[in-house]
């Protein structure tokens, strides 16, 4: 236990270090992308059954702030707290949509590979404590912070289904889904696979510029 809350308070400490307005951390660079999406297992999506958002506990409380709250943090910018971390102001730019938010109660917390998607690709047959750290994953770039109406546009639909409005996003967004995927031992179908390959074809070729976006 004393490993793990070390290992929190580090993380914890380098979020609180990230540049205000920072991207999800742990984003790959398009080849890595690439080379994770080709060991990705291929499978048909899983039933439904047995599904609930109360199956992935979240959002939790780490050192006085949930988890939704270190990602407004993290996301924002001149973002103030109060005593209680709750944000009372700031701004956060929403890269799904491009819109640009001043209230936190316009922000909705992404789960970048959607819960209910992970459990038709793998994450039915896991314990409830793999399903809570999968859902409040601040190491990977599972979360991030959108605004309500893009998060609400694509509720738990796969990039075959759907993809940001923001053209110049479906590279990061591309790589952001890969790696949580490849991180999480999570499966892919036919149709996502084809598709997230269509999504790093808008990140260049193989060496030249990444079309990573920064933030």
């Amino acid at each position: 236990m004393l490993l793990v809350g070390g290992c929190v308070s580090v993380l914890l400490g380098t979020l609180l270090a990230r540049p205000v307005g920072a991207s999800p951390p742990g984003i790959p660079d398009p080849e890595t992308a690439r080379a994770e999406l080709a060991e990705l297992a291929t499978a048909p999506e899983g039933s439904m059954a047995g599904y609930a958002r109360e199956r992935f506990p979240h959002w939790i409380t780490t050192d006085g702030c949930t988890t939704r709250q270190w990602v407004l943090r993290r996301d924002g910018e001149g973002v103030e707290v109060d005593e209680d971390c709750r944000p009372t102001s700031g701004t956060w730019h929403s890269p799904y949509d491009g819109a640009t938010l001043d209230a936190p109660s316009e922000v909705d917390i992404d789960h970048v590979v959607p819960l209910a998607e992970s459990w038709r690709s793998g994450a039915a047959g896991w314990t409830e404590d793999r399903r809570r750290s999968f859902a409040n994953d601040l190491e990977n770039p599972q979360l991030i912070a959108v605004s309500a109406a893009a998060n609400r546009s694509k509720g738990d639909q796969d990039p075959a289904d759907w993809q940001p409005v923001e053209e110049s996003y479906h590279c990061t967004y591309a790589a952001m889904w890969i790696d949580v995927k490849y991180e999480w031992g999570l499966t892919v179908d036919e149709e996502e696979r084809a598709a997230l390959q269509d999504m790093l074809g808008a990140c260049g070729p193989a060496g030249g510029d990444s079309g990573i976006s920064e933030s």
